[in-house]
Parts: C-alpha cells; sequence; structure tokens
C-alpha cells in the first residue's frame, strides 16, 4: 500500500527505528493499522525528497504536519492517493469529501476520476484480494466514490448534439462492479450522446427485449468477473445473435487476459482496453 518494498522497510527499522512491528510467536512481523499510518506517511515524504535519515527524527505529530504541506498539493497524484489509503484506515469520510473535491477543483472531474480514484481502486481491490483491507474497509469507500460519479453525471448539463449517438450500458447476469461502467455512462453523456443505463446484473433476455425496443447504436459493457467455463463465450454469442444490428463496445479483465482465450464472436464486437480508448469512440 505505501510502495516500499519490504526489504528497505526491514533496513529502515533496524538502521532508523522508524517502526517497532510486532512479531508472532514465530518471529514473523506484522503491522497494525497504527504501523501502517505512521509507514504512509513516511512513504509521502520520501517521495517528495526527504532522506528517511531526518524523517526518522520527527514524532508522530510532527510528521503529520509536515505530510500536510504536501496533500494540499493536488498537482501530484500519488500524494492524494496515499491521503485516501489514510482516510480509509480511520474511515474518516469528511477527509475522503475533502480530498476528492479539492482535486475535482485543481484537477478537473475527468482527471481526478482517471489517474487518482481508479488507480487507488485497483490498487485497493489487490489489497482486498490478499486480505491486507477488510471487505468492510473495501465496500465503504468504494460507495463514497460511486456517489461521486452519480453527483458528476446528474450535473451533466442536457446537450443538443446533432452528431449524437445512443449508447446503452449495462452488465450480465451476476456482474456487480458497476464502477468502470457508470464512469464510461459519464464520459458518453458528458459528450452529448444519448444513454440509457441499465446497471448490475441484467438478465440476457432483458437486455434483448430493451435493445430492440430502443434500438441503440451501441452496447456497452464491462467483464470483470470470473464466469464458468465458455459461459461468456455463450453469452456473447447469444447477444450478436440476438441482436444482430448492434454494435459493442466491451472490455475488461475477462476480455483482456489471454490466458482466458474468449472468442470475439464477429467485428461488431469491438474491445477498447482503457478509458482514453473508449474516448475515441465518442
Amino acid at each position: 500500500m505505501s510502495g516500499i518494498k519490504a526489504h528497505t522497510l526491514r533496513i529502515w527499522e533496524l538502521r532508523y527505528k522508524i517502526l517497532k512491528p510486532e512479531r508472532t510467536t514465530t518471529n514473523i512481523r506484522y503491522y497494525n493499522n497504527t504501523d501502517l499510518r505512521r509507514i504512509l506517511n513516511i512513504s509521502i515524504l520520501n517521495k517528495n525528497g526527504h532522506k528517511i535519515s531526518s524523517i526518522a527524527d520527527l514524532n508522530d505529530a510532527a510528521l503529520v504536519l509536515e505530510v500536510e504541506k504536501y496533500l494540499s498539493n493536488y498537482l501530484k497524484e500519488s500524494n492524494k492517493i496515499e491521503s485516501l489509503y489514510l482516510a480509509l484506515i480511520d474511515l474518516n469520510e469528511e477527509k475522503v469529501e475533502n480530498i476528492i473535491n479539492n482535486s475535482i477543483l485543481n484537477l478537473g472531474f475527468e482527471n481526478t476520476i482517471e489517474k487518482i480514484v481508479f488507480p487507488f481502486l485497483k490498487h485497493l481491490g489487490n489489497m482486498w484480494q490478499v486480505g491486507a483491507i477488510s471487505p468492510a474497509q473495501e465496500h465503504y469507500i468504494s460507495n463514497l466514490i460511486r456517489q461521486k460519479l452519480i453527483v458528476g453525471i446528474d450535473k451533466l448539463a442536457l446537450e443538443n448534439n446533432s452528431h449524437s449517438k445512443s449508447y446503452l450500458f449495462f452488465l450480465p447476469n451476476n456482474e456487480l462492479h458497476e464502477m468502470g461502467l457508470l464512469y464510461l455512462y459519464y464520459l458518453a453523456k458528458s459528450k452529448g450522446h444519448k444513454c440509457v443505463y441499465l446497471g448490475q446484473s441484467v438478465p440476457l433476455e432483458d437486455l434483448i427485449s430493451i435493445s430492440r425496443s430502443i434500438k441503440p447504436d451501441y452496447l456497452v459493457s464491462i467483464f470483470t468477473s470470473r464466469m464458468p467455463d465458455s459461459e461468456l463465450d455463450v453469452f456473447l454469442k447469444a447477444c450478436e445473435e440476438g441482436l444482430p444490428a448492434t454494435q459493442f463496445l466491451v472490455s475488461g479483465r475477462l476480455l483482456m487476459d489471454e490466458t482466458e482465450k474468449i472468442k470475439i464472436p464477429s467485428k461488431r464486437f469491438n474491445v477498447f482496453k482503457d478509458f482514453p480508448d473508449f474516448k475515441k469512440w465518442l
């Protein structure tokens, strides 16, 4: 979470006494939230040019005061990402709000989401998988960020665009990771396109029925959660057959991972790798 290698931490512990981790009965180090908060603060100062020897002389109060000087620098994304970690440790909603709101003011909404929020969420997902944070912490911060995306979408003015296309956004059945899809919806709507958002876990028969009714130019989806063998291939093929006149814009880990070996049915399925790639379609 701090970006500091275990080997480096151990050297700093021995040479500068920056941390005093507890140990298991088998002599393995382990770190509590107080340790994590301190090492995140140390990481921020170190990345901003402070030598570890000078940082080690600071007590916790002085360390926090020094770090606050850098957290007001909204042009450096790594500072904001690490400050979000600090807010998460304390479940400090006000701090999360201030970090994101001030970043939006200084960097703009899209830069904040793409350069701070999503890199933070990606790393957070890795931490959750290895048990470094609890599911409750992950849900807590994800819901706060989801609210920000929805507020951003609600603030968009409805623009008349003579060149606008129609987009339908959905996630397949049992897919619940909608943060990325919400942001794609924001991007399309911000360009004046006509958008319909169906959201999480849409059954195939409902997707086909609604699509036949509104006839969107593009169906947009992200495939993240692992599916049973060949289920995604079957789903994509069914979409192709059920909606023969529709173009698809699709992305997600399942399509990007070469080990999955997903068969893209036809040229009507266009795979985009990231947000800038999606913007080219808009």
